[in-house]
């Protein structure tokens, strides 16, 4: 008789409204992606730091896993694209934590590992009536 194996862990995150950085964050203004979903479809705008713009859209599926297509434009002008795994990790406060397992294409081709974390919601803005 064969072992049954396990079977595979289901997640429920929800990305839509959430905003992820990069970790460790670079000296100067941070890059931040803005994730939104709708179903299995997740997508996101990301700026800032070294990243003028830049878009990713993929989906997530029912182990957690997340794969996309994304392309930047560098602040020198560099166009970049590439193909993306990302795997969450629920932190202790309860934040999402990506572990990206990417490829760029083109000229500057490459291959590595990147860590994201979820950053706080953005507090609510007062509103002002008018002034």
């Amino acid at each position: 008789m064969r072992p049954r194996r396990p079977e595979p862990q289901v997640y429920s995150i929800d990305y839509d409204g959430r905003r992820f950085s990069p970790v460790p964050a670079d000296a100067g203004p941070p890059t931040i992606a803005h994730y939104h979903q709708d179903q299995e479809l997740v997508w996101a705008e990301f700026g800032g730091g070294e990243v003028l713009l830049g878009s990713l859209t993929g989906t997530t599926a029912a182990d957690g896993e997340l794969r996309f297509a994304y392309c930047m434009v560098r602040a020198g002008g560099e166009v970049v694209t590439g193909i993306c795994r990302s795997m969450p990790e629920v932190l202790p406060d309860g934040r999402i934590r990506l572990t990206e397992y990417w490829r760029r294409f083109g000229a500057g081709s490459s291959s590595g590992i990147s860590t994201l974390e979820e950053l706080p919601p953005e507090p609510e803005s007062p509103l002002r009536n008018g002034r």
